[in-house]
């Protein structure tokens, strides 16, 4: 969702995650071929007993109050400016002179080591955090080598879909420590800001029926993506983005919209988030006890081909048959007025965007369509995400009196939006990295470069809401689209479960063949039969067996994870 920090604008213009991996459990791999459950999913009652208690917090009042909606999902608060009564969450300093060394991603420029902000972060604390951000983009490289060497740091972020890479399931307990006996039930009161987090976000934290992870980025409401369309030409031109209600609607809407010989066309690539539309469960469908695979849902198929009609009716731009979903190519056209609709991970709509958009058209504003159905007649449905699907951990080796100076100084960085703390955190110091604007603080050049940069957010942060400075017509679409929407969430199948696969079946969870030919027939390069095709050599190379693996060592014995 278009949050305040979201991850979309961490991962700074990333291709969000699509089909099968984004909306699958956080799967890792382990050795063997047994049931492969070391590191693996909880009980129902292991989980329940290592569950912390959420107590939600009314500290700062948001702008626009959140809104109840199906599936347990709340839609976020938004803020129209920032809060001008900042108060104190944190009443004592939390550290006790501790030193400790962290590693965390980040994409964009490094601060400079030992900055002010750093100083002043550690002041703050009353303990020293070593920040050591590394590249996003190799982050993934440099874990596993820490982790073979048994070098990891005091605290680590490891993200949900590194978790394969990291090897996580054989980490917890072995290198990361346990932090069930300082936060299951009611332990974790003593850590206010930690508590309000939803329980959904930990559920993502809990391995083998222990709690080893503190979940980052999490939300009440998360999607994969929405689809969106230029409001501003929309009604330029006297269309009714609400009148679209089904997928012939959004066909139909596409050929009146497509002029080639102008150089305008409906569409950008929308395959990556078509279960938006089509009934497609996110990976797996139960149906009589058994499961059924996303690839052999009868609405598979029928997705794949509207997405082919689009492609030879000539409604998609022919540039996106070629590039990368959500590139910065596919953004150029969308802000040029060259594609009028594209699919997008909800942190695209925000300020930043609606800058690059005005550049290309001053007159330039985004809107998102209201959830419907492929068939018109169906109710909506929209798959939840992983309510967190970013984790930090404590090194195993650190003392007991050492990790509750740690929970402390989570506890501090969980503090939520408007708060001193959070201010601190995101900003700095006041007139050293930023100023008081008119709606809220501004960076100094100073704080551009050293708070701006947001490191501290990968080890713990307050839940998600939506705040876009400067922009409140942005936060008010966005929280008006999401008080709708909110009522079709649901949770997928194995939702916010940790759920080990074999290596002997990685391959064939990955289908990584499968999602390759799937991409060529969404975009019109090769037949729906040739998916037919593929989907028949992945049953037989291991496809079929994954499937019966999941129901035996996963549905039989663990559940759903929908409850």
């Amino acid at each position: 969702m278009n949050v305040e920090p979201s991850r979309r604008s961490l991962l700074n213009g990333a291709a969000a995650l699509a089909g099968a991996a984004a909306l699958s459990p956080l799967l890792v791999a382990c050795g063997g071929g047994g049931s492969g459950n070391q590191g693996g999913t909880s009980s129902e009652q292991g989980l329940a007993s290592a569950l912390p208690d959420h107590v939600p917090s009314d500290a700062v009042t948001p702008d626009i109050a959140p809104v109840e909606g199906a599936a347990g999902a709340i839609s976020p608060p938004g803020f129209l400016r920032y809060p001008t009564e900042r108060v104190r969450t944190v009443p004592e300093v939390p550290g006790s002179g501790g030193t400790y060394t962290t590693l965390t991603p980040l994409w964009g420029a490094v601060p400079p080591a030992d900055n002010e902000h750093y100083r002043a972060m550690n002041e703050a604390l009353g303990a020293t955090l070593e920040m050591a951000p590394s590249a996003g983009a190799n982050y993934g490289t440099v874990l596993p080598t820490l982790t073979a060497a048994e070098r990891l740091p005091d605290w680590v972020q490891l993200p949900g879909w590194l978790n394969a890479q990291a090897s996580t399931g054989r980490l917890v307990g072995t290198q990361l420590a346990d932090l069930t006996p300082y936060l299951a039930g009611d332990r974790i009161r003593q850590y206010p800001n930690l508590a309000a987090l939803p329980t959904g976000a930990w559920r993502g934290g809990i391995w083998q029926d222990k709690l080893y992870g503190i979940p980052v980025h999490s939300g009440t409401f998360t999607l994969g993506g929405m689809f969106y369309h230029r409001r501003d030409i929309f009604e330029e031109r006297g269309i009714d983005a609400n009148e679209v209600r089904s997928a012939d609607d959004l066909f139909a809407l596409g050929e009146e919209l497509t002029d080639a010989r102008a150089g305008v066309w409906a569409f950008e690539e929308l395959w990556p988030f078509i279960d938006l539309i089509f009934p497609i469960e996110a990976k797996f469908r139960v149906v009589d006890g058994r499961l059924v695979h996303r690839y052999e849902q009868p609405e598979f198929i029928e997705a794949l081909d509207w997405c082919r009609r689009i492609v030879d009716a000539g409604l998609l731009h022919p540039d996106a048959l070629t590039g990368s979903h959500n590139d910065d190519a596919s953004k150029a056209r969308f802000y040029a007025g060259q594609s009028l609709i594209t699919a997008d991970g909800g942190g695209s709509w925000n300020g930043a965007d609606a800058d690059a958009g005005r550049a290309a058209n001053p007159g330039y504003r985004r809107g998102c369509f209201m959830p419907f159905s492929a068939d018109g007649t169906s109710e909506p449905r929209l798959p939840l995400m992983w309510t967190a699907s970013w984790y930090s951990y404590l090194n195993i080796k650190l003392r007991p009196e050492q990790i509750e100076e740690c929970l402390r100084i989570a506890n501090y960085l969980a503090a939520p939006y408007g708060s001193q703390e959070y201010t601190r955190i995101t900003f700095g110091v006041e007139g050293t990295h930023w100023t008081e604007g008119p709606d809220g603080p501004r960076y100094t050049e100073q704080g551009t470069i050293e708070a701006q940069p947001g490191t501290y957010v990968f080890l713990a942060n307050p839940i998600a809401v939506v705040s876009n400075l400067g922009y409140p017509q942005i936060t008010e679409d966005f929280c008006a689209w999401a008080a709708e929407a909110v009522r079709y969430a649901y949770k997928p199948v194995f939702w916010n479960m940790n759920i080990t696969v074999p290596r002997r079946l990685a391959t064939a969870d990955a289908a990584q063949a499968v999602e390759d030919t799937i991409s060529e027939v969404s975009r019109g390069i090769q037949p729906v039969s040739a998916f037919q095709e593929a989907l028949g050599t992945w049953k037989r190379n291991g496809g079929d067996e994954l499937v019966g693996w999941y129901e035996t060592e996963v549905l039989d014995k663990l559940g759903t994870g929908q409850e």
